[in-house]
């Protein structure tokens, strides 16, 4: 049997007749609830250690807004027999990279490292999951960080207010998907160490935690380490999830943000989405390919290239703070178009609406699909020969859908959606009666101060 990397990239010299690859799925689980996928590969001496809470800012209450972005960065401040700073340092060391990220409905922390340092990567997890070190000193700490973050990343960047502040605000009515991801100062300042001591307790547990491994590692030998630093962490209460379903009723909805950053004014507009891994949202992100993926894509050649009034583009299932992996209903198809200044708009919401029409009003044509299906294709396997990568996508599936082994399901059945699905799923949720329209408008920088006379 060839080493897995040797098969994708058997696989990519001939993507247009292609038989679907498969990615190895072991899996165990320990008596204290903690899930462990396993996906081996003897072909570089390389593991990647990916460890996911179902934890996001989705979990959070109210006045305890940005605790799941707050935890991200207290899990990198010491815990038992890890002192601050010496997480980073000790993966480091031994030659590997790590970080880990805040996302509305998960957390996540992550190691490459030689697969020989598969033992030290699972000890600095296992240490901060068993015990994390919360002080009112590490606390005051990270407070402080996320508020520079904040300063530095959002407050300070162009676009970034509007959709990581504005958008989640007028795309949904639940406040549990409303709500700021980072939260807010006086909630962070608020914020006790018996607040951050249950937070940590109730979702940071084993039962509430998925941990995947892939790269050069065996079951076998994966099931003595995880047994050995993680069999002893005591499993917590499950925790109560929160009610993010939407109000009856989709009205659209359309508001301006004046963005003293931005240089080219720009235009967000979503539509309400599909439950996941529905047939309807496998066909919408059929949709979403066909407008956004490649040189070849409608919106490339339709907006940049054809009517040259888009500059740039982004779009997805989820967009902005998840993709079409990670979205979890209920959730929004949006996109993001900066475009060129003699265009306003409300002119570029009417041409991407004309493009999305087309593909409401016409089937999508044989070879065009099977162009996308090409790109996708293509993409998915060049992503697929990182062990980071796999390990991510195999959590991901467990921790979302209880199934890792849908890694290997998933991108067919996407690709198998067919031109009437495909037609349909767009009629059906991307019509202008379901529209949320940001427009970003640059705003003038306030004049300078001026010195005064001396």
């Amino acid at each position: 049997m060839k080493p897995l990397l040797a098969a994708l990239a058997l696989a990519g010299a001939s993507l247009a007749g292609a038989a679907p690859f498969s990615v190895p799925v072991e899996r165990f689980q320990l008596s204290n609830g903690l899930r462990v996928i396993v996906s081996p590969d003897p072909a570089v001496p390389v593991v990647s250690v990916y460890l996911i809470y179902d934890v996001g800012s989705r979990s959070e209450e109210k006045g305890r807004t940005g605790f799941a972005h707050l935890f991200e960065h207290m899990m990198f401040q010491g815990s038992a027999n890890v002192t601050r700073g010496q997480h980073f340092a000790t993966v480091e060391a031994n030659g590997g990279s790590l970080n880990g990220s805040t996302h509305p409905d998960y957390t996540d922390y992550y190691e490459t490292l030689p697969s020989n340092k598969l033992a030290t990567a699972l000890w600095l997890e296992s240490d901060r999951m068993r015990g994390l070190n919360i002080t009112e000193a590490s606390l005051n700490n990270q407070k402080e960080a996320v508020k520079e973050e904040r300063r530095l990343r959002i407050d300070n960047q162009p676009y970034v207010a509007a959709i990581v502040e504005m958008w989640p605000s007028i795309a949904f009515r639940n406040w549990g998907s409303s709500h700021s991801l980072i939260g807010s100062f006086e909630d962070l300042n608020a914020a006790t160490v018996d607040d951050v001591a249950k937070f940590f307790k109730t979702y940071y547990a084993p039962n509430n935690a998925v941990l995947a491994l892939a790269g050069n590692v065996t079951a076998a030998e994966a099931r003595k380490l995880v047994e050995a630093y993680f069999g002893d962490i005591p499993r917590q209460p499950p925790p109560k999830r929160p009610d993010l379903a939407e109000p009856p009723g989709v009205q659209p909805r359309t508001e301006v943000f004046q963005d003293r950053l931005a240089r080219v004014p720009a235009v967000v507009l979503g539509f309400p989405g599909p439950v996941r891994r529905s047939p309807d949202y496998f066909a919408l992100a059929m949709v979403d390919a066909i407008l956004t993926a490649g040189d070849s894509s409608r919106l490339k050649l339709s907006l940049v290239k054809g009517k040259q009034s888009v500059v740039q583009y982004e779009a997805d299932l989820g967009f902005p703070f998840s993709s079409v992996q990670d979205y979890k209903d209920p959730g929004m198809y949006a996109m993001m178009l900066r475009h060129q200044p003699k265009f306003t708009s409300a002119e570029i919401v009417d041409q991407a609406q004309e493009e999305i029409a087309k593909l409401q009003n016409e089937p999508v044509p044989a070879a065009e699909l099977e162009r996308v299906r090409t790109v996708l294709r293509a993409g998915r396997v060049r992503g697929m020969q990182t062990t980071l990568t796999r390990a991510q996508l195999l959590a991901q599936y467990e921790v979302f859908d209880g199934h890792a082994e849908l890694i290997n399901a998933d991108l067919e059945r996407m690709l198998g959606a067919t031109p009437v699905q495909i037609q349909a799923a767009a009629k059906k949720y991307l019509a202008p009666d379901r529209r949320t329209v940001l427009h970003i408008v640059p705003s003038p920088q306030p004049p300078a101060a001026k010195k005064e006379a001396k």
